[in-house]
């Protein structure tokens, strides 16, 4: 350890531990935090390299390790378990007492777990494995005494599908109840965990899973109707199955990848194709039995959908599997080989020709030049294709007829097929086949030609039909026509070459009638005797509703350049040599197509044959004579350099006006936006003082309404107070009536009272009536106090002084005014008595 790290202090955090040599003793000591720890001069941090198997030095900062974290839903594969009570290291101690370790094991620990490592320990933490119902897992087994002690500590979790229609009210459905313990197992005993029977698994002590390509979850094959999947077994034999499924290995077997596919299309057969099949093997149906060896040629009449089986081997001609019929319209017809006579049959159409392989093979012929020379005479195109048919049936192997298939392996170069046993790209077994056989005592020929002689025209092409008779007739092409058995086509001369005056010529029996082209090379001698040389190219077409008149000249392009010729000649004459050369084009374009007039030009037509000159290019100009043509160029370089100042100049004036226009534009922009600013400023001035004004009004209308609804409020007030306080004195004028009638009636009725108290007491005497009357006297005042209390109390006076006013003038006045001259006691004695 170096000086630097002496007698500094380890210190581990929560969750942190490292390993401590001591030099002095040889053991490693565990520190597990949270700890703090000095070093010693004996002590040295180390940690495990688990690749080289041995400690090797660090520092402290380098030796400090993370507690092996286990999340929930995940597991740790822990090498060299320890054995006893202390499986794991204790945490914020110095664990000097290491126990033992089961070096060479490993246990399967599931989470959560958290949890520090002895020296030598090695964890590796994995995701649980989760499923889907298509997924699967290849698990092997490296120990089977703890794979069966553990099994029911693995976790497996059933796995379940959401169901629907009449159990909706079950939101899923378990499918499995796990995977069930073996009876026995074995080391290296592969499993397959599927997915239709645990959703998540995480596999007991004595398992492990088996990666492919970094990844443990593994795709099972999902077949579609009408697909199948091929699995090959270690024994070597295959397992066909076919769609709808989902398909999971067996331990011992793998899926058949056949160029990165594992999963297959049914052979869809219809009543006019076919497969070969060879029988490899023993194998009874509903066709009975069929032996090793035996062929079959099975087409969509016998059955439409076609999967492969063990027992089959596909027979492969030519890379073909599918047979497919040859459709043979009305007037053509194939020649058929059997294999197993040698017989070689015409089959006439209209027919859907399906050979059996098994006997029958379709086979082609080939003419001989000669008889191709005179069924198409001057076709090329014939010759040709019969010469290359003949060079290639020479490179096709002795023995082996002529097919289209061996024709195209010719032409692609590829070597001939031989009889090889192959496994083709539909993952079934196949025979390839070449096509040998030995052939009849006949020629093989081609019928391509055969029949009647077919010319195919093509567009803005015309030929001219010549019969025995003298008969003539002009096709325009497109078009495909029948000769005549006497009918021919007529043959023409054309000059080419340029210039068109050498004798070199080709034959044809085909005339371009439409954008037709022809070039020439013409010598002009100018009006100052300088010659000069113009290439030349006419566009022609051929017009006219009489189309034989297009065959009047046998030398149309001679016939054509000759005359053009003489007519350039005789322009150019009328010029001098520097015009001419100048406007060359145009001359030569006004001679021969005319003037131009409103942007068109007339062209050039031919009576003889119908033929139009619609366009003339000029494609270049040369003076013979190099010291002209030197003087003439350098006389264009100097106009050219005259024209480049004056266009110079004109484009610096040009960018001047355009200076000074752009300032003028500035200038007077900026004033237009000046004045917009300041009627802008006005009208908003305007707008806020008729804002102002507006506001004013408003206030002062309000103000005026608020007013006028007070006045109308107020108007009703009075109003309302108006008839309150009349119907107030109504109410008191019915009330003091109502009093009025109920004193007079009171009085009334005392006074009856009195006078016939007046008659019974006569006889009493003067005395007794003294006092009887004042005892009248008093009972009469009190019930007319009684009887008045109402009125003195609404008119705000005394009962003595409502008395007076009723009494006024009759002899109860004077008792009355005697009552008031009594003490203000006895007063208000009364008069609680009358309100009482």
């Amino acid at each position: 350890m170096a000086d630097g790290q002496q007698n500094k202090d380890l210190v581990l955090a929560p969750g942190e531990f490292a390993y401590v040599l001591e030099t002095s003793k040889g053991t490693v000591i565990t520190y597990v935090g949270p700890n703090v720890q000095g070093m010693g001069a004996n002590q040295v941090p180390v940690v495990w390299d688990n690749n080289g198997r041995k400690f090797t030095h660090s520092d402290l900062t380098a030796a400090k390790q993370q507690f092996v974290n286990v999340p929930e839903g995940s597991y740790v594969v822990l090498e060299a378990p320890a054995s006893g009570p202390n499986v794991h290291p204790s945490e914020g101690s110095n664990n000097t007492n290491m126990p033992e370790l089961n070096f060479g094991r490993r246990i399967n620990v599931p989470g959560p777990a958290q949890f520090a490592l002895w020296p030598r320990q090695f964890a590796r933490v994995l995701p649980g494995h989760q499923l889907r119902s298509n997924e699967f897992l290849v698990a092997r087994v490296y120990n089977d005494e703890q794979a069966i002690a553990n099994w029911d500590a693995a976790v497996m979790r059933p796995q379940t599908l959401p169901v629907s229609g009449e159990e909706q009210q079950v939101q899923r459905q378990v499918i499995s109840r796990g995977i069930t313990r073996p009876d026995h197992l074995t080391v290296g005993q592969l499993l397959i965990i599927k997915g239709t029977d645990v959703s998540f698994y995480i596999p007991p002590t004595g398992i492990e899973v088996i990666s492919d390509n970094n990844s443990y979850v593994r795709r099972a094959v999902t077949l579609e109707r009408l697909e199948f999947c091929v699995l090959l077994g270690e024994d070597g034999n295959k397992r066909f199955v076919t769609g709808p499924d989902v398909v999971f290995p067996k331990p011992t077997e793998t899926f058949v990848d056949v160029g990165g596919e594992v999963k297959f299309k049914a052979i869809e057969l219809t009543p006019i194709s076919g497969i070969y099949v060879k029988v490899i093997a023993d194998y009874q149906d509903t066709d009975g039995d069929h032996k090793a060896g035996d062929e079959l040629f099975i087409t969509g009449k016998d059955q439409a959908i076609y999967y492969p089986r063990p027992e089959h081997s596909l027979i492969e001609y030519d890379g073909r599997k599918i047979h497919h019929a040859i459709a043979l319209p009305e007037g053509e017809g194939r020649y058929v080989l059997d294999r197993i006579s040698g017989d070689i049959k015409l089959v006439n159409g209209p027919k859907m020709l399906l050979s059996d392989p098994r006997s029958k093979v379709v086979v082609r012929r080939i003419l001989g030049q000669n008889a191709v020379k005179l069924i198409y005479p001057n076709n090329a195109q014939a010759l040709k294709i019969n010469a290359e048919l003949e060079a290639i049936s020479r490179e096709i192997p002795a023995g082996e007829y002529f097919t289209k298939e061996a024709a195209d392996r010719v032409l692609l170069r590829s070597p001939a097929v031989k009889d090889t046993v192959t496994t083709s790209n539909f993952a079934a077994e196949s025979f390839q086949r070449g096509t040998r056989y030995t052939p009849p005592r006949t020629i093989t020929l081609d019928t391509k030609y055969d029949g009647a002689v077919r010319v195919d025209i093509w567009t803005g092409y015309a030929v001219l039909i010549t019969d025995s008779t003298g008969n003539r007739r002009v096709v325009v092409g497109p078009q495909t026509i029948l000769l005549e058995y006497d009918e021919n086509l007529a043959s023409m001369e054309l000059s080419t070459g340029t210039p068109k005056d050498t004798k070199e010529k080709i034959s044809t029996v085909y005339l371009r009638v439409l954008n037709n082209r022809v070039s020439d090379k013409v010598i002009v001698e100018t009006s100052d005797l300088c010659k000069v040389a113009l290439t030349l190219s006419y566009r022609v077409n051929f017009e006219g509703d009489d189309h034989e008149r297009w065959f009047a000249v046998e030398n149309y392009v001679k016939f054509l350049t000759d005359h053009l010729r003489s007519l350039i000649r005789n322009i150019g004459r009328q010029h001098g040599v520097e015009k001419f050369y100048r406007d060359a084009i145009n001359i030569v374009r006004d001679a021969v197509l005319g003037v131009q007039q409103d942007g068109h030009r007339s062209g050039r037509s031919f009576n003889e044959n119908g033929m139009r000159i619609y366009d003339v290019e000029v494609l270049d100009v040369k003076v013979e004579n190099a010291e002209i043509d030197r003087m003439l160029v350098g006389a264009q370089h100097k106009a050219f350099e005259a024209t480049l100042k004056v266009a110079e100049a004109e484009r610096e004036l040009g960018n001047t006006k355009r200076i000074e226009l752009a300032r003028r534009g500035t200038i007077k922009e900026r004033a237009t936006t000046i004045k917009l600013e300041k009627k802008v400023e006005t009208m908003a001035v305007a707008d806020t003082l008729g804002v102002n004004i507006a506001k004013i009004e408003a206030d002062a209308e309000s103000q005026k309404e608020r007013n006028k609804s007070d006045i109308a409020k107020q108007q009703a007030l009075d109003k309302i107070s108006k008839a309150e306080i009349a119907r107030e004195k109504r109410v008191r004028d019915e009330e003091l009536r109502v009093a009025r009638v109920v004193i007079e009636q009171a009085l009334a009725r005392i006074k009856g009272e009195t006078d016939e108290f007046v008659r019974r007491t006569v006889a009493v005497s003067p005395e007794m009536i003294v006092a009887l009357q004042a005892f009248g006297d008093k009972d009469l005042v009190e019930k007319a106090a009684k009887a008045m209390a109402p009125l003195a109390i609404l008119g705000g006076t005394s009962i003595i002084d409502v008395l007076n006013k009723l009494l006024e003038g009759t002899p109860l006045k004077a008792v009355v005014e005697s009552l008031g001259t009594r003490d203000g006691s006895q007063q208000r004695v009364t008069e609680r008595s009358t309100l009482r």
